[in-house]
């Protein structure tokens, strides 16, 4: 990532600047379970490590190294970002649960300003910042010189829990600060365990599993927690995944992302509320005013009931969730998945590699950022007490192309080069228990997507949406025939098909990505930007940039600024209704005022209002 000096940073920010992540796809990974680049390293009377990878709680060997060996492996299928569970310094013990287990997978943290020693090649890299010839260096400088983004996993909520050696030792790079058992200084909430799980105060105050849970009221706390994460943001990372984030306060995140977002306008930033739902208002609430994404577990959960438990319903519960994308402000920024590491995998729920494959075609071109768990491409997975964790955690055992590959591959390509699949809406042309047939659109750019989990069938798709003519699928290379907004589809078992169209991009020297939520239109109506400036009309309905309709709740367009480009504009949008267009109606405010970026892209987005 390169570097931004502090007038780009402002000029960023003052522009609406930020990230632009959807036409990524994420691969996650559990580090110490993918692959061992050391496998040598001094490991001599180490009670934590089990060399034999049968001890299912104790460290199994991954690093970072074996990360670098294989990001050629990853960006051979279309991984264009990797997100790795966290990297700082570890409490080096077993908890004292019925399970004692060490902390592989790096949510019990020591010190956030140092890195694991089990990660690296020499463990003198541990003090990360006063260096820059790590292995972590080379990672972030292997990626970026590839095209790929590095996600660095958080935890802002907890430290650690009780060891042998104490609880809630946190350290300061190595010097003790805070102590749960003497915590003279108040950095912790001492409430105990969490006994109800609807009290909103008890979820974000008390103890998840006997972790040591900080107090984000203490100014000590939330200096240190920024300070160190910044250290990292400053390395070069390209993104945070955010664990646990129901457990903190909205004021806690608003006030954490604001910083970050200051730093770096740049940085990625999406959490884990835990079963999320478009249906929970408190998790939309969180997902519409926490200033990051937020991993869909709505989708997650549609997913594998449709294609792992069978559910009767089948992929009408997946539409389902997509019907109830006017709830969020920013759908199209969620991060969907359909197994991570905290649940069984797919396939340990009984799915066939052939219900993978379609899991993987929903997850890489349905709205949303698409994050795919590691080995899941080679159907791994270890149906032990029925996959639950640990043994949703195997170690990655098979780097080699094959069906899944080949699938994740192409659509990963496909979602690179159609703006349809990054930011368009997602309608539904036909849902039933078997098949499930949607658009993605924008502007010119199409996709069409249909996967079929039942018997061969043939189906006459009205509504279409598509081009008049021949279509071919990028992954079967069958074809179909629009004609007249029809399409007559042969779908065999298990099939996936997806027909693009990819539009011509706009291009122009400053381009806004422009966003509204809560405008009142209805079916039909339009909306459209106008503002003071050239580009926008100078106030004239007729040269008024129209946007387009993504959900019942956000429209989405892109606005191209060459005269205007590095000065601020004034603004407003207008429906034009589908029954009176010829008495537009406008927002009843003040005139928004912006700052166009000199050149490159922004991102603004705005709420209606009377």
């Amino acid at each position: 990532m390169s570097s931004h000096s502090t007038q780009d940073v402002d000029l960023g920010l003052l522009a609406g600047s930020d990230i632009e992540f959807r036409a990524e796809t994420l691969y996650f990974i559990v580090l110490d379970r993918f692959a061992s680049g050391k496998p040598g390293k001094p490991r001599k009377d180490d009670p934590l490590f089990d060399p034999q990878q049968k001890d299912w709680g104790k460290y199994w060997g991954g690093d970072i190294q074996g990360l670098i060996d294989k990001l050629d492996y990853l960006k051979s299928f279309g991984i264009s970002s990797v997100w790795t569970t966290p990297l700082f310094e570890q409490v080096e013990s077993l908890s004292l649960s019925d399970k004692p287990q060490a902390a592989l997978h790096g949510y019990w943290t020591r010190d956030f300003k140092r890195i694991n020693a089990r990660w690296l090649n020499d463990p003198s890299e541990t003090r990360l910042f006063t260096r820059d010839d790590t292995v972590f260096d080379r990672l972030l400088e292997e990626m970026h010189s590839k095209g790929m983004k590095y996600v660095l996993d958080i935890v802002c909520n907890h430290s650690s829990p009780a060891t042998e050696k104490g609880k809630g030792k946190l350290y300061d790079d190595g010097e003790l600060i805070a102590d749960f058992d003497n915590d003279v200084d108040h950095w912790y909430h001492h409430y105990g365990e969490t006994q109800d799980w609807d009290d909103e105060w008890q979820v974000q105050n008390c103890e998840l599993s006997g972790l040591a849970t900080f107090n984000e009221n203490n100014i000590l706390y939330r200096n240190y927690i920024k300070e160190a994460i910044k250290l990292w943001v400053k390395k070069g990372i390209d993104g945070i995944r955010i664990d646990t984030v129901k457990h903190m306060p909205l004021w806690f995140w608003q006030e954490f992302n604001a910083d970050m977002a200051a730093l770096n306008p740049s940085l990625f930033r999406f959490g884990e509320w835990i079963h999320s739902h478009p249906e929970n208002e408190e998790s939309v609430r969180f997902a519409n005013n926490g200033s990051m994404s937020l991993l869909d577990f709505g989708f997650s959960a549609a997913v594998r009931e449709c294609l792992g438990n069978g559910n009767p319903e089948g992929f009408g519960l997946v539409q389902n969730i997509f019907d109830c994308d006017g709830n969020y402000v920013s759908a199209t920024e969620l991060v969907i998945f359909f197994e991570n590491h905290d649940m069984p995998r797919l396939q340990s729920l009984g799915a066939s590699n052939e219900m993978l494959h379609l899991a993987l075609a929903l997850t890489m071109t349905s709205r949303g950022i698409p994050c795919l768990y590691y080995g899941c491409e080679q159907y791994l997975h270890n149906d032990t007490d029925y996959g639950n964790d640990p043994y949703n955690r195997p170690m990655m055992e098979h780097f080699e192309m094959n069906e899944a590959t080949r699938l994740i591959g192409i659509l990963a390509e496909e979602r690179r080069e159609n703006q349809a699949i990054q930011w368009g809406g997602q309608w539904p042309k036909w849902v039933d228990a078997d098949t499930y047939i949607y658009l993605r659109r924008y502007r010119e750019s199409r996709c069409l997507v249909v996967v079929h989990k039942g018997e061969p069938r043939d189906l006459e798709v009205e509504n279409i949406e598509m081009p008049e003519g021949e279509h071919r699928c990028i992954v079967t290379g069958q074809t179909i025939q629009v004609i007249e907004e029809k399409a007559k589809i042969h779908l065999v078992g298990n099939d996936t098909l997806v027909f693009p169209v990819r539009g011509e991009r706009i291009r122009g020297k400053s381009i806004v990505r422009i966003q509204i939520n809560g405008a009142p239109t209805l079916p039909g109506d339009r909306l459209a930007v106008i503002g003071d400036c050239e580009e926008l009309g100078r106030w004239d309905l007729r040269d008024c940039v129209e946007l387009e309709c993504i959900n019942s709740n956000t429209w989405f367009g892109e606005l191209v600024f060459d005269a205007s480009a590095g000065v601020a504009v004034g603004y407003k949008y207008v429906i034009f209704s589908a029954e009176n267009e010829f008495t537009p109606r406008r927002e009843m405010r003040v005139v928004r005022r912006r700052l166009v970026l000199p050149e490159g892209h922004a991102k603004w987005r705005d709420r209606w209002e009377e």
